[in-house]
């Protein structure tokens, strides 16, 4: 038998405990939660601005998903969402932490090898560009580019190069390619037609002075090639 509460209101609260428990944070997700919570506020508010940007999008692929915490805010808007990433241990723990109605495809893909198989109409990739090396950041925006349809809209985010003078050493450890605003629009334009770049500082996305942004984002749409 369920607990009662004392407002009325609250009684859903441990009905749902009860038909789902209470569901755990993912492998990524667990460790940011516990050495430093405000993180996870920023990581959120980039999902939320690829939601908004991907609203009513049709078949949506996620390249470098990590433990896919976030991942429902993006399937929210959308109709179809995909998730991938290169370990698999994070694709089983993405796959062990769904329930009903937030299940959705979870894929092996290490993108630097191929593309996803699928077609979509839009891509999205936050945090991985910087953990590429600049010599294969083609092969990326390639392959990414290859499963998208022809009117198909990319978003990549990442953070910015003025960022890492504030960044943790074991944040700038697995940063061997971050940009300044102006570098990643250079980029996505040898793949797409059009690019718009948002400046993100904290959980405030803004066209602002891109030198003052610590993270950005890009939006490519029209490939190229």
């Amino acid at each position: 038998m369920t607990d009662t509460a004392r407002d009325p209101v609250n009684q859903d609260l441990f009905a749902l405990r009860d038909r789902i428990g209470l569901r755990p944070l993912g492998l990524m997700t667990n460790q940011v939660w516990h050495q430093d919570p405000k993180r996870l506020v920023f990581t959120l508010s980039r999902y939320k601005f690829v939601a908004k940007m991907l609203k009513s999008t049709g078949r949506v692929l996620e390249v470098g998903c990590g433990d896919g915490f976030a991942a429902r805010i993006v399937r929210q808007e959308v109709g179809h969402l995909t998730i991938t990433d290169f370990d698999p241990l994070f694709i089983a723990d993405a796959k062990a932490h769904m329930v009903d109605p937030w299940v959705f495809d979870a894929d092996v893909l290490d993108i630097l090898a191929a593309p996803h198989p699928g077609c979509f109409d839009a891509v999205y990739s936050l945090d991985v560009m910087e953990h590429i090396d600049a010599a294969r950041e083609d092969v990326y925006l390639e392959n990414m580019k290859a499963s998208l349809t022809d009117a198909g809209t990319i978003i990549v985010g990442m953070p910015s190069l003025e960022s890492q003078g504030h960044a943790s050493p074991a944040s700038k450890a697995g940063h061997v390619n971050c940009k300044t605003g102006e570098e990643l629009r250079r980029v996505m334009l040898k793949h797409f037609q059009t690019v718009l770049i948002f400046s993100m500082n904290d959980e405030v996305v803004h066209t602002g002075f891109f030198p003052m942004a610590h993270y950005l984002f890009a939006i490519g749409v029209g490939k190229r090639g």
